[in-house]
């Protein structure tokens, strides 16, 4: 599922970015993707390990659905994209 939130996150971001922005834009994008997935995989690790597996994966789902919400309320208009061809620079 972490690829299709990829893949779709990148599609956005390419359509969504003008033209002149668009290579500045996706780099910064790709860096901080790639950062936050080893930071999430050496947290999970360490929980995992501290707590054991089970906490580990109630914590991660307690945590981030929250999370999801307000990012969702902070940008609305996320949530109103139903087809990417509607998407405009």
């Amino acid at each position: 599922m972490d690829m299709v939130s990829v893949v779709v996150r990148s599609t956005l971001v390419q359509l969504a970015t003008p033209d002149e922005m668009r290579g500045r834009v996706s780099a910064v994008e790709m860096i901080f993707i790639g950062a936050s997935n080893e930071i999430g995989q050496f947290e999970s690790g360490l929980t995992a390990q501290w707590f054991g597996a089970g906490p580990r994966r109630n914590h991660g789902r307690n945590r981030n659905t929250p999370h999801h919400r307000s990012v969702g309320m902070e940008f609305p208009e996320l949530r109103r994209v139903e087809k990417l061809s509607s998407l405009r620079p």
